[in-house]
C-alpha cells in the first residue's frame, strides 16, 4: 500500500529517512527499533486509542516522533520517554519545527522507561506507544503499576505478544503476561498492523492491544506481590498440575493442595486454566496448609 504524501505536520517515509540521515540514526535490533513511516497508521493508532482533547498521554519509545506528532494533534499534552541519547536529543526540535503551536504541550523524559517513577506535569491519563519488542511486557506492566492515573492504554507490540497479553484462560498462549495485565485492566486485541508501515520492515507482524483499567481493583486481601508470586510459580512449570507447580511456593505439595482446595481450585488443574481472581484466592489461602 503506498502511503499518500503528508502535506501536514506528520512525518512521511521521506521525512523519516531524511531525519534519520541527518542524525546518523540506524534503527538497532538491540533496542527492537522499527520506525513507523506511515501517517495513516499513526492516525489510526490515535483513533483506536480513543485519545481525547483533555488527555495527558505518555508515550514510550517515541523514536523519530511519528506517533508523537499524531498524539499532539489531538491530546492536551504528550510526555515522551526515550532512552536513546540521539533520538531524545532530536525530538523536541522535531516537534518545535513541525508543530510549533503545540510545542509547549510536549515534554521529553530522557530515561529508561523501566526506571521512570515520575513524570513532569499533570498525571498521565493514557499510555500510547509503539513498544520496543524485546521489553514490551515489562515496560507495559511497570507503567501500569507506577502510574495508576493511566485509564486507557493502547500499545503496538509483536503480534505474538499481543495474542499473549489478550489471551483468555484455557488458551494455549495464556500465561504470565496475560494474568498480570488482567490484574490492572480489561485487555483485548485491537487490530493488526502490517509490516510495510515500518522502516526497516520487521520480519514479524504487529498487533494493537487495548487495556482499559479496571474500575474496581481485583477484590482480594492478598497483595499484588503475593498474587504475582503464585502466578510466576504456576507458570514456571506449566505442564505440571498446580499441586506440584505450587509446592515450592507453599512449602510442600500437601500445603499447596490445602491452599488450592481452600480457594476452590482443583489441585489437578493447571495454571493456564485459571483467572486472575482465582490466583488471588490461592494467594489468600497460602497458610491453609499450616493450620
Amino acid at each position: 500500500m503506498s502511503s499518500s504524501p503528508t502535506p501536514d505536520a506528520l512525518l512521511g517515509p521521506a521525512d523519516i529517512r531524511e531525519l534519520a540521515d541527518v542524525l546518523g540514526v540506524r534503527p538497532t535490533k538491540q533496542r527492537g527499533q522499527n520506525f513507523v513511516i506511515d501517517a495513516n497508521t499513526v492516525r489510526r493508532i490515535v483513533r483506536t486509542a480513543d485519545v481525547r482533547p483533555d488527555d495527558v498521554v505518555v508515550e514510550v519509545g517515541p523514536g523519530l516522533g511519528s506517533l508523537t506528532l499524531a498524539l499532539l494533534e489531538v491530546a492536551d499534552r504528550v510526555t515522551a520517554v526515550e532512552i536513546d541519547d540521539v533520538l531524545a536529543g532530536a525530538l523536541p526540535a522535531t516537534v518545535a519545527a513541525r508543530m510549533p503551536e503545540r510545542a509547549d504541550r510536549f515534554a521529553l523524559v530522557h530515561s529508561d522507561a523501566m526506571h521512570v517513577t515520575e513524570l513532569p506535569g499533570p498525571a498521565p491519563t493514557a499510555l500510547v506507544a509503539n513498544l520496543p519488542y524485546n521489553v514490551a511486557v515489562p515496560v507495559l506492566l511497570h507503567m501500569l503499576d507506577t502510574f495508576p492515573s493511566i485509564e486507557r492504554t493502547l500499545v503496538m507490540v509483536q503480534a505474538e505478544v499481543a495474542d499473549r497479553l489478550a489471551a483468555a484462560p484455557g488458551s494455549k498462549v495464556y500465561g504470565v503476561p496475560s494474568v498480570k495485565a488482567n490484574w490492572y485492566a480489561e485487555v483485548k486485541r485491537a487490530g493488526a498492523i502490517g509490516r510495510n508501515v515500518f522502516w526497516p520492515a520487521p520480519n514479524v507482524d504487529s498487533g494493537l492491544v487495548s487495556l482499559v483499567r479496571r474500575s474496581e481493583p481485583i477484590k482480594t486481601t492478598a497483595s499484588k506481590k503475593e498474587v504475582f508470586a503464585v502466578v510466576d510459580a504456576a507458570f514456571a512449570q506449566r505442564r505440571k498440575t498446580l499441586r506440584a507447580a505450587l509446592a515450592g511456593w507453599a512449602g510442600s505439595a500437601p500445603a499447596a493442595e490445602a491452599a488450592l482446595v481452600a480457594a476452590g481450585v482443583s489441585p489437578q488443574a493447571r495454571g493456564e486454566a485459571l483467572t486472575v481472581e482465582e490466583f488471588a484466592r490461592i494467594a489468600e489461602n497460602k497458610e491453609s496448609g499450616h493450620q
